[in-house]
């Protein structure tokens, strides 16, 4: 599904050229839960952004479902963001004013879902992270794990085959974490790829493989 073949990352501060990647090669297959652990300035984000489409490489190839990305247009590419990949963000990047179904619904909106299938599938999704009845509170009146929860229901509404977590449990208690990452189990046993971005040694390891990423390169970790 995945693909990277020598990614590098170029950033010029000042007068210095800093490789946010620096030929970078992993594979991901279909169904596959995969986390990449480092520390902070590593590469992480960047490596997300471009899994997400979100960012080019400088240099090397991305394949997503054994396509060159720079193949497919802009808009392509955009339809690709907003139904093949699910986005997860540590600090949930909820809209304020709008609940939490109708963050949910936002992305079926942009994809152009009738209003009668859109609430169906807010429903589902809300319900799938035991969301239901917090569905007409705005997000200041959730808790933050519960935040979570409606950024991942709005993640997983558009039935995406592909999930990226970057730090989704990074500004969680503990107990939180767990419910989060069970629910991350759960959409893994029904099929989603799921690639999980983060610092943590415990949440990384309750993936099926670990890709540790250090000075943009990347090494795998027996687990």
């Amino acid at each position: 599904m995945i693909d990277l073949i020598d990614i590098s990352r170029v950033y010029q501060i000042g007068a210095e050229k800093v490789y946010a990647l620096n030929k970078a090669n992993l594979h991901i297959d279909q169904g596959e839960f995969v986390s990449i652990i480092g520390p902070s300035g590593s590469g992480k984000s960047t490596l997300m952004n471009i899994i997400g489409c979100l960012d080019m490489a400088d240099s090397g190839t991305y394949l997503l479902d054994d396509t060159p990305i720079e193949d497919y247009t802009e808009n392509e590419l955009a339809a690709i963001r907003n139904q093949k990949i699910g986005f997860v963000f540590q600090s949930f990047n909820l809209i304020n004013k709008l609940t939490a179904e109708e963050n949910v619904e936002l992305p079926l909106i942009y994809q152009g879902v009738g209003k009668a299938e859109r609430r169906q599938r807010v429903q589902e999704a809300l319900e799938r992270v035991d969301l239901a009845k917090r569905a007409k509170h705005l997000p200041n009146e959730l808790s933050g794990g519960q935040q979570q929860r409606v950024a991942i229901a709005r993640a997983i509404a558009t039935n995406p085959s592909l999930i990226l977590g970057d730090e989704p449990t990074g500004n969680l208690d503990s107990k939180t974490m767990g419910e989060i990452m069970k629910i991350f189990h759960e959409l893994h046993r029904q099929g989603n790829t799921i690639v999980l971005i983060t610092h943590d040694d415990d949440i990384a390891r309750q993936a099926s493989r670990v890709v540790h990423i250090l000075d943009g390169k990347l090494s795998e970790v027996k687990i």
